[in-house]
């Protein structure tokens, strides 16, 4: 290893304590009002003072639930979900050797990296389209991620989930993590289509998002689906319930609905 990577975290330290400075704003103008607000009108002041209440509330547990989520996404000290995740997607690919491998949305690398990492003689190609939205994320670092974690048998590039630039069968294995929901106005499951396109025959894939049905459809369906088409060993495997995380963390997180499509084509 060169040095530390950096993951980045899923909560943004910006956004938890932008939302705890709100928080503090709004306490800090109840308690003006309170104090110097004797010269308003009553209805007026005690207006101010709920208004300021309902801020303080609503920041307050959000700035205290975004502390909470940025621990459980550390990658930093102990085994934190983040890291439990990723690593525990990874592990469900059975790559050969000297196979390559796509992963779909790498963001800071974490999966593709993993990936490699145990896959040392596989070819490991990470895609994101690393927009203004996510500009925390790189290719330069996922590039300095990988330097960081010792790991040279992996490349990066821009790309689009809606549309691989990549040819029928083109890798070995498949996996994603925490992507597709995030793709506004794109159907799930043609997002599932166009991934398992780029896979060969024989090939495994890993995919872990929130796959409830108000996003997915109906994912039963779809995996019998595959399986009719011969796809093998096709499994819908909840992460929410125990294999990941508990359902109390899941829901604390906003995670409920985790689940791993994994099989093989």
């Amino acid at each position: 290893m060169n040095g530390q990577a950096d993951y980045k975290n899923w909560v943004p330290k910006g956004m938890a304590y932008g939302v705890a400075t709100g928080a503090a704003a709004c306490a800090a103008g109840g308690i003006a009002v309170w104090k110097l607000g004797n010269g308003l009108r009553r209805a007026t002041r005690n207006a101010m003072l709920v208004g300021a209440g309902v801020g303080l509330a609503g920041l307050g547990t959000f700035a205290a639930w975004c502390f909470y989520a940025r621990r459980a996404f550390s990658y930093d000290d102990e085994r934190h979900l983040s890291r439990i995740i990723v690593e525990g997607t990874a592990e469900r690919l059975d790559v050969p050797e000297g196979g390559s491998v796509l992963d779909v949305g790498c963001g800071s690398g974490a999966l593709s990296i993993a990936v490699a990492k145990r896959n040392p003689s596989a070819h490991v190609f990470g895609i994101d389209y690393w927009g203004p939205e996510y500009a925390s994320y790189s290719r330069e670092l996922c590039e300095s991620n990988a330097a960081a974690e010792g790991v040279d048998n992996v490349r990066f590039e821009r790309g689009d989930a809606r549309e691989l630039h990549f040819a029928d069968e083109t890798f070995d294995a498949v996996t994603s993590n925490y992507v597709y929901h995030n793709i506004t106005g794109s159907n799930k499951q043609e997002l599932l289509r166009e991934t398992l396109r780029t896979l060969k025959k024989g090939g495994t894939f890993a995919i872990h998002d929130l796959m409830g049905p108000a996003r997915y459809g109906d994912m039963e369906q779809f995996a019998q689906s595959l399986r009719n088409e011969g796809y093998e060993s096709v499994e819908l495997i909840p992460t929410d319930d125990g294999l990941f995380m508990d359902k109390t963390k899941a829901t604390l997180t906003m995670l409920r609905g985790s689940t791993l499509l994994v099989g093989r084509k």
